[in-house]
């Protein structure tokens, strides 16, 4: 299969249409030398994909690479937040389990976290401690605003007020079809963010 690249095309765009990553489309397509350089007119190589919803969602069951079989550990991200619930902001910027940024203080995780579920969700390519720089990011690659009752597990969250920027993900209705959020919401004692 192929994808003929056409005037405004971005490989983000293209990797969201067809629900892998710029990773995984340059991998495919050894021409590409510059993630933010193609050519209107060239084709992408698109072996094993195959379009998709193309709205910025990751499926939760793409955690084997087809290449390799190797379990990636990518999925939804509010999947991925999930097992993390009840761990410290701290203890999981050591850890490494997920690619957060080591220098941003425990108490204003929130991006810090988001972003990191998403880059192991296979969703984003990048990483951002800036609740704005995330929601700018998101939309110029693309991805919708939609209503909570439109949402699904994994879509991002971002609250702002005049004084403050919020971010978590989506992670489902309750029972009682009450909307559920994951991120680092919740204080520690000590003044650390939670996951909760």
């Amino acid at each position: 299969m192929i994808h003929n690249i056409v005037r405004g095309d971005t490989l983000s765009d293209i990797a969201l249409l067809f629900q892998t990553t710029v990773e995984r489309l340059m991998s495919l397509n050894d021409q590409i030398q510059n993630r933010d350089l193609i050519f209107a007119g060239d084709t992408l190589r698109l072996d094993g994909l195959s379009e998709g919803r193309g709205d910025g969602r990751i499926d939760t069951d793409n955690r084997v690479d087809t290449d390799t079989g190797v379990d990636t550990g990518r999925g939804n991200a509010a999947d991925i937040a999930k097992r993390f619930l009840g761990r410290d902001a701290s203890d999981l910027k050591r850890s490494g389990e997920i690619p957060m940024n080591p220098n941003v203080p425990s108490d204003v995780c929130c991006a810090n976290f988001v972003t990191a579920c998403l880059q192991k969700a296979g969703a984003i390519d990048w990483h951002t401690d800036s609740v704005v720089n995330l929601r700018d990011r998101l939309i110029g690659e693309g991805w919708k605003r939609v209503d909570v009752s439109q949402a699904k597990p994994g879509d991002v969250v971002i609250m702002q007020n005049a004084r403050q920027s919020h971010t978590v993900l989506f992670a489902g209705l309750d029972a009682n079809g009450k909307p559920q959020f994951i991120g680092s919401n919740n204080r520690n004692a000590d003044g650390t963010q939670d996951r909760g």
